[in-house]
Parts: structure tokens; C-alpha cells; sequence
């Protein structure tokens, strides 16, 4: 386990989004799909802060956790355990099943990868070298 200070804070400025969209937007669009999508991007942001994951296997991952919360939502899942009353588990968890949420999902998921690409070229252009775990010496923590 590790700490991606970058990620870590990434994942902080989402969650203050995601609660704020959460909170206090009620439209057809931001909160449900935006909303969605960047959930996707919180989850892989929280995972590159604290794993060694790489990208792909870390949006896949974060698209997986989505999807499986969808899931239970079809299944309502919460009103089985006793939480279908809790705004705040309604909140974090979602309460209605809707086939587009996948789309956005994927929207965020993309959007990740996206990113992570242009990251990387301007990288690549800039200079700045990066080092593979295999060519760092055995002498670094």
C-alpha cells in the first residue's frame, strides 16, 4: 500500500463535488448522469491514491464497483438489509435501478482514460522521465 498525494487529493475535491451534487442539485442531467459518471472517476482516483494499481486495471475496477452497486439497486438491495430509509445510505449507494446509468459509468470511465493519456504524453513531450518499478534499484523504499 502507498500514498499518491495527487490522487489522494483528487479523491477529496470529487467527494466535496459528489456531496454537493448530491445535495443540492435536483436536474435531469448534472446529478444523474455527470453525478454518475464521476463516481466512476472518484472510485479510481481513491484507488490510485492508496494502491499500486495501474490505470486500466484501476478503471476497471472503479467500473466494476459501479457496476455492482447498480446491481443492487435492481435487487434493492438496501430495503433487504434495513437501509431503504437511510438518506444517507441512499445517498452514497443510489436508489433506482436505470439502464443509462451504465452509459454514464462508462462515460466516466472513458474520461479517465482519457485523461491518463494526455497525462502521459505531456509527459513524454516535456522530458519528464518516468521509472518503472524494475529499473529502480533495490536500494529505494
Amino acid at each position: 500500500m502507498r500514498l499518491h498525494i495527487g490522487y489522494a487529493l483528487l479523491t477529496v475535491a470529487l467527494l466535496a463535488i459528489e456531496l454537493a451534487i448530491a445535495l443540492f442539485v435536483r436536474d435531469a442531467i448534472v446529478r444523474p448522469y455527470v453525478g454518475d459518471a464521476l463516481a466512476v472517476v472518484l472510485v479510481y482516483a481513491g484507488l490510485r491514491a492508496v494502491t499500486t494499481l495501474r490505470v486500466v486495471p484501476a478503471v476497471l475496477v472503479a467500473f466494476g464497483i459501479a457496476v455492482v452497486i447498480e446491481c443492487s439497486q435492481y435487487l434493492r438491495l438496501l430495503d433487504h438489509v434495513g437501509l431503504g430509509g437511510n438518506r444517507w445510505a441512499r445517498m452514497i449507494l443510489g436508489s433506482g435501478f436505470d439502464l443509462v446509468d451504465f452509459v454514464a459509468y462508462a462515460g466516466g470511465a472513458i474520461l479517465v482514460l482519457l485523461v491518463e493519456r494526455y497525462r502521459r504524453a505531456s509527459r513524454a513531450a516535456g522530458g519528464t522521465r518516468t521509472v518503472s518499478p524494475s529499473s529502480e534499484s533495490s536500494s529505494t523504499i
